[in-house]
C-alpha cells in the first residue's frame, strides 16, 4: 500500500513523539501490537487518542474538550515558567492566565453566547491555542490591546489613591 508523503511526514512525527515520550505513551505496548498486527504504532496510538477525545466529548460535551484544551498545556508551561531563570516565559503565562479569567467571565455572564454562535466550542479552542501557541503569542496582543486599556486607567486612580492616603497618614504621623 502506498502513502502519500504528507501522511507518511505526520506518522513519522507521531512516531517521534512515541518515541521520545515512551512511559506517557505506552511505548511497550504499542510495540507488541505492531509486531502483532504488522501496522505503524503511529496508527493505533492515533486511534486510542482519538477514542479518548470522542469518549470526552460524550461525556462532557464541548465545553469539557474547551476547558481542558485552555487549561493543561498552559498550566503544565507556566508550572515550568516558575522553575525557569528567564522572566519572559513568567510574563507570557501570566498575561495568557490574565485573558483566560477575563475570557471566563465574559463566557460565564453572557452563557447565551455557546448557544447562539454556531461552532462556537471549536472557534474557542482555536481561539485559545493562538493565545498560547509559540509562534502566536495572541495572549500578549490580546492583554495590550484589549485589556490593559480599559484596565489600566483605573488602576492607575486606584494606585494614587493609596499613594495619596500614604502620604497623608506619614504627615499626620509627623
Amino acid at each position: 500500500m502506498t502513502i502519500q508523503p504528507q501522511i507518511q511526514a505526520a506518522l513519522i512525527k507521531v512516531n517521534g513523539f512515541i518515541t521520545r515520550y515512551p512511559t506517557l505513551c505506552q511505548y511497550e505496548m504499542l510495540k507488541a501490537i505492531e509486531k502483532k498486527t504488522k501496522y505503524d504504532m503511529a496508527y493505533f496510538f492515533l486511534l486510542f487518542c482519538s477514542l479518548i477525545g470522542f469518549c470526552l466529548y460524550f461525556v462532557g460535551g464541548g465545553k469539557l474538550i474547551t476547558d481542558l484544551v485552555s487549561f493543561i498545556y498552559p498550566a503544565y508551561q507556566s508550572f515550568k515558567a516558575i522553575d525557569s531563570v528567564d522572566p519572559t516565559d513568567d510574563t507570557q503565562w501570566l498575561t495568557y492566565w490574565v485573558v483566560f479569567a477575563f475570557v471566563s467571565i465574559i463566557e460565564n455572564v453572557f452563557t447565551i453566547i455557546a448557544d447562539v454562535i454556531p461552532f462556537y466550542f471549536v472557534m474557542k479552542v482555536g481561539f485559545f491555542v493562538w493565545l498560547y501557541h509559540p509562534k502566536f503569542l495572541g495572549a500578549g496582543l490580546v492583554y495590550s490591546q484589549g485589556i490593559k486599556p480599559f484596565i489600566l486607567p483605573y488602576l492607575n486612580t486606584s494606585m494614587e489613591k493609596k499613594s495619596v492616603e500614604k502620604k497623608t497618614v506619614q504627615k499626620k504621623t509627623e
